[in-house]
């Protein structure tokens, strides 16, 4: 399946990722959650962790690399977490915010929220879009739509690496 075209789709430029990502550490903030660390599901997670980061004065960020997305509206039977894999260790006590920057199927989310149960005191999701199809339910989003989504990030395709050349970059 190809991405749709312009108009049915939800376009989050640099300049507005800015404010929403602003917007959104503002709303965990107005609930009183006052997070211990933030764990960024890789990769797009990681622009959202870096700004709720700032946001919310929190320097303690961790990453959790899921592979799940492999191509465009592809994606594997279930999320997969890769190596390394974060060591949750005397963390009971913890307050724990997993930041991505969509939960589409809500697959990957729930994936991270079942590593952390048990193991931390608190742990919450925060993504700037949330769709309906999510199966898991965030209790922070900036935005919920049913639209594809362009992440400025994601846009356009590689410029070295694995994908060079693919005709169209990945999105959700």
């Amino acid at each position: 399946m190809d991405a749709p075209p312009a108009r049915e789709r939800e376009i989050l430029t640099w300049e507005r990722f800015g404010a929403a990502s602003r917007e959104l550490a503002e709303t965990v903030a107005a609930d009183g959650f006052v997070p211990d660390l933030i764990l960024s599901i890789a990769r797009g997670g990681l622009f959202v962790a870096g700004a709720l980061g700032y946001a919310l004065s929190v320097k303690n960020i961790h990453l959790m690399n899921v592979e799940y997305y492999t191509g465009i509206d592809e994606r594997l039977p279930l999320p997969v977490v890769l190596p390394p894999t974060p060591e949750l260790v005397n963390l009971e006590h913890a307050k724990v915010l997993v930041a991505d920057d969509v939960a589409d199927t809500g697959h990957t989310l729930a994936l991270v929220h079942d590593f952390c149960r048990g193991k931390v005191a608190d742990v919450r999701a925060a993504v700037l879009y949330e769709k309906p199809a999510s199966v898991i339910a965030c209790e922070y989003a900036w935005a919920r739509t049913d639209r594809w989504i362009d992440f400025p990030w994601s846009s356009q395709p590689p410029v070295a690496g694995k994908g060079t050349g693919e005709s169209a970059a990945l999105g959700h």
